[in-house]
């Protein structure tokens, strides 16, 4: 099987990309890249895990770095900012499935565990989830962040995950925990989402390691 695995220059996602190994053939990463709300170091970041994850995997990598601040922008400007991050996350998902019938990828892998932000509260999952037209699997969804932690550097992430990158600017105060699917598809319906979306994976970068 071929997956798509969403990667971010944090702790949690390499661990899921290293515990799913032993059921893929082939892994295909997917970074979104939101700067201007963020700075050039998170996209170093990335590389960085994903030139060590080589290493570990054993097998060369395929990476489609996803430009994402256009979408984020267009959001900003003229809906709720209280569903960023559901928003985020929905889109990325649109970009996994653009990229996954690209390369005939069969399910989306992601790092998220239950409750350990506002994203990935079991409301927020089902309303990310809901756009997907393949499966979603989340590895580490039991786990708690010790436990991720530990599993971090035990495989030799850690590290590097913890490099300074500033964090994303556009995480708002108080970021929905419950958001509604019929909230967020109305706020969608104020831009151009599957057009967003087709545009970023068109211009992504694609490299390899």
């Amino acid at each position: 099987m071929r997956c798509i695995s969403l990667i971010s220059n944090g702790i949690d996602s390499p661990v899921a990309s290293y515990v799913m190994r032993p059921h893929v053939d082939s892994m295909i990463f997917l970074h979104a890249d939101i700067r201007p709300y963020t700075d050039d170091r998170m996209h170093e970041n990335v590389k960085t895990l994903l030139t060590h994850l080589r290493s570990l995997l054993k097998i060369s990598l395929k990476l489609y770095m996803v430009p994402h601040g256009s979408a984020l922008q267009a959001y900003n400007l003229m809906c709720q900012n209280r569903f960023n991050c559901v928003f985020c996350k929905r889109m990325f998902i649109r970009y996994a499935n653009r990229i996954a019938t690209n390369e005939s990828a069969d399910f989306i892998v992601m790092g998220d565990s239950l409750g350990q932000v506002a994203s990935q509260t079991l409301q927020n999952i089902q309303v990310i989830d809901q756009i997907s037209i393949i499966p979603i699997l989340r590895p580490l969804i039991g786990f708690d962040k010790t436990d991720i932690v530990r599993y971090a550097k035990e495989i030799g992430t850690y590290q590097y995950s913890i490099l300074n990158a500033q964090s994303c600017t556009a995480v708002p105060n108080k970021p929905a925990t419950q958001a509604s699917l019929s909230a967020l598809l109305k706020e969608e319906e104020k831009i151009d989402c599957d057009g967003l979306a087709n545009q970023a994976v068109k211009d992504a970068l694609i490299e390899y390691f």
